[in-house]
């Protein structure tokens, strides 16, 4: 007899229920914090639900935080063959055969041209590159914020439990 799959509504595929309502996040793993007055040393209850939710969001803005990272690292790496492809301009006459590369063709070209299509390029690199900086910035800070006020909440159970 064959095994029967069933499909998992999206909503629920990423939470995968354990036991009585404990639910166990597929980044973060179970969601559980010591008890504030323990007799046993395993005894665990479950983070509040809000608690959960922000933990959730500190976890997106981690990963919000290194997709940005990345995608400005990129641009930087662009911004500098598009430097020393102006540098090596900058060093020939405009008598000089220039080629650009259109897809997978090298295409003959005016000098002038390429440099003023690689000028516009650099400038829109450059606009780009600081908007993410900036983006990077803003998502450092709500990390800090989220951080702080997770400490703040967790705190009181650890020191009650000292």
């Amino acid at each position: 007899m064959p095994c029967e799959l069933r499909r998992i509504p999206s909503c629920v595929s990423s939470l995968l229920v354990l036991g009585r309502s404990k639910l166990l996040h597929p980044f973060i793993g179970p969601a559980k914090f010591p008890v504030a007055r323990r007799t046993n040393l395993s005894e665990e209850v479950e983070l509040p639900p809000q608690l959960q939710e922000q933990l959730a969001r500190l976890q997106q803005l981690q990963q919000t935080l290194q997709a940005v990272t990345s995608q400005k690292q990129q641009l930087e790496i662009e911004l500098s063959e598009t430097d020393r492809a102006l540098a090596e301009l900058d060093k020939i006459t405009d008598q000089t055969p220039v080629y650009k590369s259109v897809g997978s063709l090298l295409l003959k070209s005016e000098r002038q041209t390429v440099l003023s299509e690689l000028k516009e390029r650099k400038e829109l690199l450059g606009t780009r590159i600081t908007v993410l900086g900036r983006q990077e910035e803003r998502t450092k800070e709500r990390m800090k914020e989220l951080q702080t006020k997770l400490q703040e909440k967790l705190r009181p159970a650890s020191a009650a439990a000292s």
